[in-house]
């Protein structure tokens, strides 16, 4: 990892005012990675990646709230959500390449042609609609964001550690019996936690979700990162195998 950035340097690479980085911090949207005895906030990698996934939710026009709310949601399938970003930012560059093709026909032929097909937006908000689904607007996360609603921020933190809690307990239990397999009985006694924990704090985890949950677990990303450093290195494949033993029976 690269040596963590002070919000000064933070703020000259991405050029989000040192202003807006506070505010982030005090609603909880991007915390610092650690505070220096002086006070002073660093962010390390894995802030800079969630600062970028926040910046392009508001190219798209997100709330901040709404961006919160997604980021934080156990489900949050980063990959995939860059995927409908990136279509949805082509699909507004080619309406933006329309409208000047537009401007520029106008200027040069008059505007007798009477044009109106450039200012179609409907392909883009039926994307953005469907995108916004996979994004949590579907009945889980609206379980999810009614639970978290009235959360403090460090309320927010111990579930997040709790949980993380959960996978640390399947890396104790894997490093002291390295032959346990996925579909043994202590193992599974631990999945069946993690999902009710899951279903308690966050919201309903059927098996279609928990299974997804699983693969989203052993790909590569923060998530999987942060679950091997809770339990240690294959945790995060373990666990997802396990799951999907879980969701099979």
């Amino acid at each position: 990892m690269r040596t963590a950035k002070t919000v000064k340097e933070v703020s000259n690479l991405t050029g989000v005012s040192i202003r807006t980085l506070h505010h982030y911090d005090s609603i909880g949207l991007l915390k610092p990675t650690e505070m220096t005895e002086a006070g002073y906030r660093l962010y390390d990698d894995g802030a800079l990646e969630r600062l970028q996934m926040i910046l392009l939710f508001r190219e798209l026009q997100f709330p901040l709230k709404e961006i919160k709310t997604i980021l934080d949601s156990p489900g949050f399938d980063c990959g995939k959500a860059l995927e409908q970003q990136i279509k949805l930012l082509q699909m507004r560059r080619e309406h933006l390449n329309d409208l000047i093709d537009l401007a520029r026909r106008i200027k040069q032929e008059g505007d007798g042609d009477m044009d109106f097909e450039p200012f179609n937006t409907e392909k883009i908000k039926e994307y953005e609609a469907e995108a916004r689904k996979s994004w949590g607007h579907t009945a889980s996360y609206r379980e999810y964001e009614k639970k978290a609603k009235g959360r403090t921020m460090e309320e927010q933190g111990k579930l997040n550690q709790e949980l993380m809690g959960i996978f640390k307990e399947f890396g104790d239990l894997h490093a002291a019996k390295p032959e346990l397999q996925p579909g043994d009985e202590a193992v599974q006694r631990l999945i069946a936690k993690l999902q009710q924990f899951i279903t308690e704090k966050f919201y309903t985890c059927t098996p279609d979700i928990f299974r997804s949950l699983g693969q989203m677990y052993a790909a590569e990303g923060s998530m999987k990162e942060n679950i091997d450093k809770a339990g240690g290195l294959g945790t995060a494949d373990f666990a997802a195998q396990a799951i999907e033993v879980f969701c099979s029976k």
